[in-house]
């Protein structure tokens, strides 16, 4: 297709901006008590503008209801938000959760205020990547592109 690959007919118009050939389904979710959601409904608005089809739970969700959403939502990925701290137990039960519901294809990314020095344990426990403050939805989005769901 070469020059004109990228462009394709959008809702009546031509969009330059590439969509993704074979939407990913996207459960953003904000386990624990965390109030903040600022960053989440970015991500979920970017995702969402580059092709996706992105589910948004809302504030503080349990690990358990995080699973739920993922099982009922037919999910292939699952990005977790924590600015409070709790990353630490939230991210890995999730993880847990995940497997014990028979649901190990799910990807599972986390975003946030995350210390270097926690990442390790959180990638060790089944989460795929840790995207932190700076971080450019492009890179996100290049991330999730690269995924074999």
């Amino acid at each position: 297709m070469g020059a004109l690959s990228g462009i394709r007919w959008v809702q009546g118009g031509f969009a330059a901006r590439p969509i993704m050939a074979t939407p990913l389904r996207i459960v953003i979710a904000k386990p624990g008590l965390d109030g903040h959601d600022r960053g989440a409904k970015v991500v979920a608005r970017a995702l969402r503008d580059a092709g996706h089809e992105v589910i948004y739970t809302g504030l503080r969700r349990t690990p358990e209801q995080i699973v739920r959403i993922a099982m009922d939502e037919d999910a292939q990925v699952v990005g977790l938000s924590s600015l409070s701290g709790a990353h630490g137990f939230l991210f890995p039960r999730v993880c847990e959760l995940l497997r014990e519901a028979g649901l190990k294809d799910i990807v599972v990314f986390g975003g946030g205020i995350i210390p270097e020095r926690d990442r390790p344990a959180l990638l060790k426990a089944g989460v795929a990547a840790i995207f932190g403050p700076g971080t450019t939805s492009s890179e996100l989005v290049t991330f999730l592109e690269g995924l074999e769901v």
